[in-house]
């Protein structure tokens, strides 16, 4: 036996008690995930958002991250899934959620506020309410999904959030089983997102060019951590169609 295989050997007994088989390399598992109901996007993604991960969907205002995350919503709480979203800025619009297919009575909503209105305040207190509210659902477990919505807030001030906090929330969301989907101008998130996507708009969907009918959305894969991805060497690209909330309503 050589000396580098008898000095392995014997560190890997010394540590067989706390580690075992320490030098090896670990063997990757499959993660599972979640559908967005979204064809295009669940085969860029290879078959939906991570569970018990950090995903976020990032770009401009009208970049379709929000109707993607409405899809994700829809189809967790129609799995009889709890889930939940925290809105920085109260931007949310519950009737466009439900003509999206998210059920309202699983959804539990958070709205992030200045304590006092007569007052405008900075924007931090209310990425303080929202961090909290989110550490406080993750430890709390029992939702299948939680929704971070920072699509309103400023980068300069998102990317304040420190890293520490993006680690413990990858961790808590880890135990809970729980998909993070933080919603985001840019990805924040860092090391401890598993799944980041840029969105951006193509072309309204038009009929009889007078009236709107429904958008147009293209998704950039820009991080995901799995073997077959890292072995693409251009990121792929998804197009997708998301019909106008009037449209949904009238067609549902």
């Amino acid at each position: 036996m050589s000396s580098s295989a008898a000095l392995r050997l014997q560190i890997e007994r010394s540590l067989e008690n706390r580690f075992p088989a320490a030098l090896s390399f670990a063997q990757h598992r499959a993660q599972d995930v979640a559908p967005t109901g979204i064809a295009a996007v669940d085969s860029l993604l290879e078959g939906g958002l991570p569970v018990g991960a950090i995903s976020e969907l990032t770009g401009p205002a009208s970049s379709g991250k929000t109707s993607l995350a409405l899809s994700f919503l829809a189809q967790r709480t129609q799995d009889e899934q709890v889930c939940a979203c925290v809105d920085v800025h109260d931007a949310l619009d519950p009737v466009s959620a439900a003509a999206s297919g998210v059920l309202l009575s699983r959804l539990l909503w958070v709205r992030c506020r200045e304590s006092n209105p007569r007052v405008p305040g900075k924007p931090w207190p209310r990425l303080e309410q929202a961090l909290r509210a989110t550490d406080l659902l993750l430890q709390a477990g029992g939702f299948a999904a939680i929704v971070l919505d920072l699509a309103d807030t400023k980068s300069e001030h998102a990317c304040r959030i420190p890293l520490a906090t993006w680690f413990r929330f990858r961790q808590a969301a880890h135990r809970a089983r729980t998909s993070l989907v933080v919603l985001g101008q840019e990805a924040y998130a860092q090391s401890s997102a598993e799944v980041v996507l840029e969105c951006s708009a193509l072309r309204p969907l038009v009929e009889g060019e007078q009236v709107l009918t429904g958008f147009r959305f293209e998704a950039h894969r820009k991080r995901m951590r799995t073997p077959s991805a890292l072995n693409k060497k251009k990121p792929p690209a998804s197009t997708w169609s998301a019909n106008a909330p009037w449209q949904a309503r009238q067609h549902p």
